[in-house]
C-alpha cells in the first residue's frame, strides 16, 4: 500500500504550521509502529515515547526494540522512556475511593496524553494520533482526552488490515505484526477482540456492510449487534461536544 502521500501530508501539516517536530507514543503495538515511522520518514526530529504504567514486558520490549530499529535506519529519532507507575499508584491513592476500573484504565491513556504534551510543549511538536479508522470513527474504541487527545492523525482514515499492510511494506517488525492487537489499559493480557466481541476484520466488514441483514449468518448477525452497541454508546467521542446556542 502507498504511504508515501502520509509522509508529504505530515510534512506539509508541520511546516504550514510552523511546527519543529512530531510526538508518539509507542506501545509495542501495529499503530503506533506504523505511526512513528511514518513521522521518522518526514526528516523532522520525531520522539518516540514508551510510557510504562504497569506494563507487560513484551509490550515494552517490542516498543523499544522498534525505536532502536527507527534509529538505526533515521538519525531523525528520538527515544524517550518515562516510566509512569509511580504517578499512576499515587493518583489512585489520592483519588481513593472516587475510582472504578474502568476509570483507571482510562486514567493511564490519560496520564501518558498528558506526558506527551509536555514533551510537545518543549519541542514546539505536534501529539501524534496512533488510532486507525476502526477505533477511531467506528467502534470508538479509545479513552477520550486519552490516546483520543492528539493534534494530528495520520493513520484515522485507514482500516486496520491497511494499517497491517503500510507496516509490511515499511519493514515494521514480524513480532509487530503478528501481536494480538491490545490496548494496554489493564494489568493482565486481555485484548482487543476479547474486549470488543470481534475481530478487527469481523469489526471493518460491519463498518462497510451495506447488504440485507436477514442474509447474514448467525455470527455476522451478531457482529453488526457488536459493531451497532459501540458505535451507538461511544458517539460522544466522534462528534463534537455538546455547546448550548445562547442565540
Amino acid at each position: 500500500m502507498e504511504y508515501s502521500r502520509i509522509v508529504e501530508w505530515l510534512k506539509e501539516y508541520a511546516t504550514m504550521n510552523n511546527m519543529s517536530c512530531f510526538v508518539v507514543g509507542v506501545s509495542g503495538g501495529v499503530d503506533s509502529a506504523v505511526t512513528s515511522t511514518l513521522c521518522a520518514k518526514t526528516g523532522y526530529p520525531t520522539y518516540t515515547v514508551l510510557l510504562p504504567i504497569h506494563q507487560n514486558e513484551d509490550h515494552t520490549t517490542r516498543g523499544n526494540d522498534h525505536i532502536n530499529w527507527l534509529q538505526n535506519q533515521y538519525d531523525n529519532v528520538v527515544k524517550l522512556k518515562f516510566d509512569l507507575t509511580d504517578t499512576y499508584e499515587s493518583f489512585k491513592k489520592t483519588l481513593n475511593p472516587y475510582i472504578n476500573d474502568l476509570s483507571l484504565a482510562n486514567t493511564r491513556a490519560r496520564l501518558r496524553m498528558t506526558t506527551l504534551y509536555q514533551v510537545a510543549g518543549l519541542y514546539n511538536g505536534l501529539v501524534t494520533g496512533t488510532g486507525n479508522k476502526v477505533e477511531d470513527f467506528g467502534v470508538g474504541f479509545y479513552t477520550k482526552y486519552g490516546d483520543g487527545g492528539v493534534d494530528i492523525s495520520p493513520i484515522a482514515d485507514l482500516m486496520k488490515s491497511q494499517v497491517y499492510k503500510i507496516g509490511a511494506a515499511m519493514g515494521v517488525s514480524k513480532e509487530i505484526l503478528t501481536a494480538p492487537p491490545t490496548d494496554g489499559l489493564w494489568d493482565d493480557t486481555r485484548t482487543d477482540e476479547s474486549q470488543l466481541g470481534a475481530s478487527y476484520d469481523e469489526l471493518e466488514w460491519a463498518m462497510t456492510f451495506d447488504g440485507n441483514t436477514n442474509e447474514c449468518n448467525s455470527r455476522e448477525t451478531k457482529v453488526l449487534e457488536i459493531y451497532k452497541s459501540f458505535n451507538t454508546q461511544n458517539k460522544h467521542k466522534m462528534v463534537p461536544i455538546p455547546v448550548f446556542n445562547f442565540n
